[in-house]
């Protein structure tokens, strides 16, 4: 039971996280840095990430209770905004999932966050923790070989680019979208169900 909710919740954080659906945008920002600083960049970024989201995590409980939200609240949030994520995979925007990106190498902003550390990958580790903070440790763990796997994807993002070629990682990308579709829709039901039960 305890590996199934360690997968389930590393599924989650991988499809919410999104990193192949990243990828074009981190080819294209890569150009513009040096090949001797990008495993520096990819670790700080990737870090930086991982950190945000960690404290969120272990503060999320805290959280809730400092601005009076409810777990139902949080999941019919969490929802709305993993379904718009979503949206934005099965149909590509000009902007890309996230919207405009700034330019220069990338500082914070936009990989570690929103592009690793977005909206939706904090409404999901706060939702996670929520329902069962007992489980704190597999969420830890799942959310450090989520990053992990980022980290070897942004790492080896043109060679992947290069092999699987546009067509096929945006075929992924949609894919991958329409799952978190489904998932974001399930969020808002048990959300809405929670909510009229407690009336």
């Amino acid at each position: 039971m305890e590996s199934q909710t360690f997968l389930s919740a590393f599924i989650l954080l991988l499809l919410v996280t999104d990193p192949l659906g990243g990828i074009p945008l981190f080819v294209a920002m890569m150009k513009k840095v040096p090949k001797a600083r990008r495993w520096r960049m990819i670790a700080r970024e990737v870090s930086v990430a991982f950190v945000v989201l960690l404290l969120f995590m272990v503060f999320g409980q805290k959280f809730l209770q400092v601005m009076h939200l409810s777990q139902t609240s949080l999941g019919i949030a969490g929802g709305v905004i993993l379904f718009l994520i979503a949206l934005r995979m099965v149909f590509p925007h000009p902007d890309g999932v996230f919207g405009d990106t700034s330019e220069g190498e990338p500082y914070i902003v936009p990989l570690a966050i929103p592009l690793l550390a977005g909206p939706s990958a904090l409404a999901t580790v706060l939702l996670l923790v929520s329902r069962d903070p007992a489980r704190l440790w597999v969420w830890v763990g799942a959310l450090a070989l989520t990053m992990a796997v980022c980290a070897l994807t942004l790492a080896f993002s043109e060679k992947i680019s290069h092999v699987l070629g546009e067509q096929v990682t945006t075929a992924f990308e949609r894919l991958m979208g329409l799952i978190l579709t489904a998932i974001a829709v399930q969020m808002l039901l048990d959300g809405i169900r929670q909510y009229l039960a407690s009336l």
